[in-house]
């Protein structure tokens, strides 16, 4: 879209017809299909309840039930598996039990304890060694279920009773039911913990095989519990009064072990056991156990001790491996279904995960076209609210000529949801933004054009004013008159510099033109001659500082606005000090005054101004003086800064290099003479009568003293004669003092752009030959300068110097004032209803801060 107004068919109109004409790209049939026509509901639908659904139903349902069986049978395999440690220290108890029992029947006998503890300490040793295994291989299972830790704790207390009864059997000072029933309860409590492995209900098979090798381990127990029985009854040569019908238990109940080892048992288990017992070394034993049976009413035999201990050994070594078959059976199924529970889980877990992931993968496709659109939406309303926008509004701010031509880019969204709407709402928005920018453009040139059309108009009056003031000062003799008259003076230049105030509100350059490099003093003198109480200003050491010549009006200006707010400020019996002075390659200018000052928060409000120039607007019109200042230091690289002196405030500028001509290289102009900023009739007298004088006095170098300047309110000691007398009392006085010229007499350049030039014979002033231009534009027609030939058309012709002229009567004079003063007096009552309040900073034309 173009926002440039159309010359041809007018530009504001246009501009107000195309500022709802919003295009919108026409929606299309949306097809469910096409992710990126989905509506954002559905989007967000998508990435919240697919993966949500997924994780419920999956993994909260199967995994954590999975991983539940998982590790109930992962517990099952390491407690069978230790059933390892735990056959071995019942193996190892039962020979130091059976051992001991033999020992007590020999001690009974009176046998020696000496040999009895030398034969049983070994065996207890290897019980202690195989009991520490079992510890070690325990603890992993610290976690596992309670009743296994329940039954673990017992079998370790028995153990310790044993522990405390083994030094009781070399004395045999307890009966041997006594000890032995210590070895039966740690062998029992040990057997208990063999069967607490649980697989789960739904586990028979697992359930089948922990019994098989825990009836097996019985019938190794009831052998090995005979055998003792019988090893004693050898080593005591006798049977006793029980013996016959604790092996006829004991007996009956391997039996029935044996019975339910092999109702559980395997066939291939069954058939191990059967090669077992057929076993040679296992039927030695079985036939010495017959010998034992009593036959009828005879007493059973008593076998020989050494004999029936070398065999049962060999005997309970067949069991034992039996027994190690049995529980490697047991563990292999045990970790056969810990693996395949473990498998089944990981598959289950692996679904779970597939399955989120593609939820995953939906909800990142989802998600990242939702984020790609706001993402590239979001990047283009950066862009039109960081680039494009302020770069266009730049553009219409600093156009010179016509309104040119924005073009809004289109959205970069494309797609038909929400976004893509969003998206073509910015771009609504940005053209609105635009179309009406480009009218306030239109608004704002056209003001500004009014503004320098009235501030040229005003312009061309004071200038007319000063002309007759000029021409009533030279043919003014009385004192009192001409002290009136310079005031008079003095405040029609405070309304050129208001004019010159608004061309910069306008941002157009003054019309005030010099071409050659002045010094920094003049500068300042200028400066003071523009506002209305110059005589308490005063300069004090001011450098070998040159101005280049294209500053110096806009310099005056802004030097002017700061001497007029610290001279405003202040009271009237006090100076304001002006010093300047080179610092490298710049120039230093402080301006002091003695007056009221402003806050810490005043004072950082408007330095931030001066730092950074703002907009035109009604807040620049109430702070004139300082809006002035500081667009006038930004147009010509000068450093404004404001802070607090002693009892005031301190300005300081720091002119850059760029606006400083080197010394010597160019001719100055001479400087001004001392009665250039009012000094008193008597002075005028005297130097209008001693001109060398005069002139010396004027010529102090920058780096003499201070300019002792009259006190303001003091009035003229003598009457001024008016014959060939200048009265240079404004800054173009200042810059073109009568000796080469002064700005009454058309010479001095001010309003040229050709510089001073020497005193033109009289005559009639016509334009110059060659218009002034400033180029030429698209077209390749000359750009027309305002203002640049005004000297030229409106000023009259002045003699080249001072002619006799008749004296004037007073009484008209008189007339002429007091109708001016009449005629301000009025527009006063006319312009203002009500008493302004002042603004924190400034001043206005009638001297107010602002």
């Amino acid at each position: 879209m173009a926002a440039g107004p159309d010359p041809a068919t007018g530009g504001v109109s246009n501009h107000r017809r195309r500022r709802f004409d919003v295009r919108v790209v026409p929606h299309r049939r949306r097809s469910p299909f096409r992710l990126r026509d989905w509506r954002m509901s559905t989007k967000l639908a998508t990435v919240l309840v697919v993966p949500s659904l997924a994780f419920l139903v999956l993994a909260g349902v199967q995994t954590s039930a999975l991983v539940g069986r998982t590790t109930a049978l992962n517990d099952f395999s390491r407690q069978v598996d230790i059933g390892r440690q735990i056959t071995a220290v019942v193996d190892q108890l039962q020979q130091e039990r059976d051992r001991s029992a033999g020992e007590l029947g020999e001690l009974r006998r009176g046998g020696d304890r000496q040999a009895a503890a030398s034969v049983l300490r070994p065996l207890q040793t290897a019980s202690d060694r195989a009991m520490a295994d079992l510890s070690r291989a325990a603890r992993p299972l610290a976690d596992a279920d309670a009743s296994w830790r329940v039954a673990f704790s017992e079998a370790q207390e028995a153990y310790d009773q044993v522990i405390d009864i083994r030094p009781a059997i070399p004395p045999a000072v307890l009966s041997n039911d006594t000890i032995l029933s210590n070895y039966h309860r740690v062998v029992g409590a040990l057997l208990d913990l063999l069967a607490e492995p649980t697989p789960g209900q739904d586990r028979a098979e697992l359930s089948d095989s922990v019994l098989r090798y825990v009836q097996l381990a019985r019938v190794k127990e009831l052998s090995s519990r005979v055998r003792a029985q019988l090893y004693a009854a050898a080593r005591a040569g006798r049977y006793g009064t029980e013996d016959r019908v604790v092996l006829s238990d004991l007996r009956a109940q391997q039996l029935t072990a044996l019975g339910a080892f092999r109702v559980a048992a395997t066939t291939d288990q069954i058939r191990r056991y059967d090669e077992t017992s057929v076993n040679p070394l296992f039927l030695v034993a079985t036939e010495l156990e017959e010998r034992s049976l009593p036959v009828g009413n005879a007493p059973p035999e008593v076998l020989p001790s050494e004999q029936w201990w070398s065999a049962s050994q060999q005997r309970q070594e067949l069991l034992r491996q039996v027994e190690a078959g049995v529980l490697d059976d047991a563990v292999r199924q045990a970790d056969d279904a810990s693996s395949g529970q473990l498998r089944t889980t990981l598959l289950v877990v692996g679904g779970v995960v597939a399955v989120l992931l593609v939820a995953l993968l939906i909800s990142l496709l989802v998600g990242r076209s939702v984020a790609r659109s706001m993402r590239l939406l979001r990047s283009q309303a950066l862009r039109i609210a960081q680039v494009e926008l302020p770069d266009a509004l730049d553009r219409l701010r600093t156009v010179t000529g016509g309104v040119p031509g924005i073009e809004v880019a289109p959205a970069v969204v494309r797609s038909l949801d929400e976004i893509g709407e969003l998206a073509e709402a910015f771009v609504a928005v940005h053209r609105s933004a635009v179309t009406v920018a480009v009218e306030q453009a239109l608004m704002r040139r056209n003001v500004n054009a009014m503004f320098v059309n009235l501030a040229r108009r005003s312009q061309v009056l004071v200038e007319r004013q000063l002309e007759l003031l000029d021409d009533l000062e030279r043919e003014e003799s009385d004192p009192d008159q001409l002290d009136n008259l310079f005031k008079l003076d003095h405040l029609a230049a405070r309304m050129r510099r208001n004019d010159e105030s608004l061309l910069v509100l306008a941002g157009t350059d003054s019309t005030r033109r010099w071409n050659r490099p002045v010094g920094l003093g003049t500068v300042l003198l200028a400066a003071a001659a523009e506002i209305e109480q110059y005589q308490r200003v005063r300069l004090d050491a001011v450098g070998e500082v040159n101005v280049v010549g294209h500053a110096v009006g806009e310099l005056v200006h802004m030097l002017a606005e700061l001497l007029e707010n610290a001279t405003a400020f202040s009271r009237p019996d006090t100076v304001v000090l002006v010093t300047a002075r080179a610092e490298a390659s710049a120039a230093l200018i402080e301006i002091v005054d003695d007056g009221l000052g402003m806050s810490s928060a005043a004072l950082a409000e408007a330095n931030a101004v001066l730092a950074s120039p703002p907009a035109a607007d009604v807040a620049a019109v109430e702070r004139m003086g300082l809006f002035v200042v500081s667009h006038l230091a930004s147009r010509l690289g000068v450093r404004v800064q404001l802070d607090a002196g002693q009892s005031g405030l301190v300005a300081r500028l720091v002119l850059p290099a760029a606006l400083l001509a080197p010394a010597g290289a160019v001719e100055l102009d001479p400087p001004a003479p001392a009665r250039m900023l009012a000094a008193s009739a008597a002075r005028s007298a005297a130097a209008q009568r001693m001109p060398g004088a005069s002139r010396s006095a004027g010529a102090r170098g920058p780096a003499a003293a201070p300019l002792d300047l009259p006190v303001a309110g003091r009035p003229p000691a003598a009457a001024v004669p008016h014959q060939n007398r200048p009265v240079p009392v404004r800054a173009e006085d200042v810059l073109a003092p009568a000796g080469v010229g002064s700005a009454v007499d058309g010479g001095g350049g001010w309003w040229s752009r050709q510089g001073p030039t020497a005193p033109a014979a009289p005559g009639p002033a016509v334009p110059p030959a060659t218009p002034v231009t400033a180029g030429t534009n698209e077209r390749g027609l000359p750009v027309r300068v305002p203002m640049a030939q005004l000297s030229a058309v409106t000023r009259p012709a002045q003699p080249a110097s001072a002619q006799t002229r008749a004296e004037l009567d007073p009484e008209a004079v008189g007339g002429m004032l007091s109708r001016l003063y009449s005629g301000v007096r009025r527009a006063e009552a006319e312009d203002t209803t009500e008493i302004p309040v002042p603004p924190s900073w400034g001043h206005d034309e009638g001297g107010r801060r602002q």
